[in-house]
């Protein structure tokens, strides 16, 4: 991601409010911003979502298309998770080939759902070894101001839960007809914090990210596990940052599963 320098300018006075233990936008240490999810906005595809989380905003879209299975894994489909960060969102955004911004991003939502089993792949076989539906879920940034991890793997998952399984005729997908609704075993939330000085804070916002040395991530379900996690950037996070960030973490998602 590019660098802007008022920003970076700006972002020393973050430190110093949390020396006082202020959040440039008045919120606590483990608070989000307003989050809103609305469901359903796309007709062409099997689930759609949109969040908004504070300024940021991220759509959603999950396309269920016929496909043939691994080897490995004969009666089992799969999901894959794409992002894309274009220049609308942000002039930090550049239009090309993905970003390693945009690839970890990626990786990090997709980890969070795979490792949770929130969808059974057993249940996306058509016919074992021949044919299974892959999904295929779609993210796009539209607005930038930090967080777009947390935003995005909302709105997979809000994508995903009123996603409907396509007909299948002669391994075709039969438009405008389904033949059941997708099933969520389990609806993973993810949690972001950045590591500022000697401080931690939940969702930060693009000014906390520009002042970050460190950002946490984990992913928790509503029957009490972390499906995972993931450490970036090369500042260090302590133990007990560890433990406090899953323990809020398991908090916060209770809250913001209530929305889906």
């Amino acid at each position: 991601m590019q660098k802007n320098v008022l920003l970076e300018l700006k972002s020393e006075k973050v430190l110093t409010n949390l020396k006082d233990s202020v959040r440039t936008d008045g919120r606590k240490l483990d608070e989000y911003r307003k989050i809103s999810i609305e469901k359903g906005i796309y007709q062409n595809a099997e689930g759609s979502a949109k969040v908004t989380l504070g300024d940021t905003e991220v759509i959603a879209g999950v396309k269920l298309l016929p496909g043939k299975p691994y080897p490995d894994s004969p009666n089992e489909g799969t999901i894959s998770v794409g992002t894309e960060l274009i220049p609308l969102a942000s002039p930090f955004f550049e239009s090309g080939p993905p970003s390693t911004d945009s690839i970890e991003l990626s990786r990090v939502v997709d980890r969070g759902i795979r490792e949770s089993k929130a969808v059974d792949f057993k249940k996306l076989c058509i016919t074992e070894g021949e044919l299974v539906f892959i999904g295929f879920v779609d993210i796009y940034a539209i607005n930038f101001d930090g967080n777009l991890f947390d935003a995005s793997a909302i709105a997979a998952i809000a994508a995903l839960d009123q996603a409907k399984i396509p007909k299948i005729e002669d391994e075709k997908t039969v438009k405008d007809e389904f033949s059941g609704k997708l099933k969520l075993e389990r609806k993973p939330i993810l949690s972001t914090f950045a590591k500022i000085g000697n401080f931690l804070v939940l969702d930060p916002d693009l000014l906390e990210e520009t002042a970050m040395q460190a950002r946490f991530s984990v992913a928790t379900t509503e029957d009490n596990f972390v499906s995972a996690f993931q450490k970036g950037l090369p500042g260090s996070i302590k133990k007990e940052d560890v433990d406090s960030a899953i323990d809020t973490a398991f908090k916060a998602a209770k809250e913001i599963r209530k929305m889906l």
